[in-house]
């Protein structure tokens, strides 16, 4: 019975569609991660991109899901979405309590649960889970990637600092190699 009267109901929240993604630089690819990465700038410029990337999924959260997240009716709710910034730097959507006194998927649960909740909200509600759970995935990953390049261009330039010292002439070979990487 909920599913027919949800499936009736107006929509009000609108999950993002491929052509959201696609205004996003990379068109959300990972095209880049399987190259012969030959030193550390390729390495770094990869990186750049992946955290790039990673900051405009979260301003388009930010703009589209929130916006609508923070709006009337969802608003009224005694649950919200809101972002919370991690300590490593990147931002999450997370559910929350209005005075931030709790946080957390179980909110989230409970709201669903609750006879208190709106039947035409339910889907909207579900879809916003969904979303959540999506983009938190897909930032995560960018985040991840980016910092795992960062630290492999970290250990290409200690290698070759090393290798430098070792090796006379070395640092004959390396300029060239460089200078075709940067071709």
């Amino acid at each position: 019975m909920t599913s027919t009267l949800s499936t009736a109901a107006v929509r009000r929240f609108y999950p993002l569609e491929q052509a959201d993604f696609l205004k996003l630089e990379q068109a959300a690819s990972l095209k880049g991660l399987l190259q012969p990465f030959k030193g550390k700038g390729a390495l770094t410029q990869w990186a750049s991109q992946c955290h790039r990337l990673r900051d405009e999924l979260i301003e388009l959260a930010q703009r589209r899901v929130l916006a609508q997240a923070n709006a009337y009716p969802f608003r009224l709710l005694p649950v919200e979405l809101a972002q919370q910034t991690t300590g490593a730097g990147t931002t999450f959507l997370r559910w929350r309590k209005p005075d931030r006194s709790a946080m957390g998927v179980a909110l989230w649960q409970a709201l669903i649960a609750s006879a208190a909740t709106p039947d035409t909200l339910l889907d909207d509600l579900y879809a916003m889970e969904q979303q959540r759970i999506v983009l938190n995935m897909q930032i995560s990953l960018l985040h991840t990637l980016g910092r795992q390049a960062h630290e492999c261009a970290s250990k290409l330039a200690q290698a070759e600092s090393l290798y430098l010292q070792r090796v006379p002439g070395g640092a004959a070979s390396i300029r060239t190699t460089c200078s075709k990487e940067s071709l």
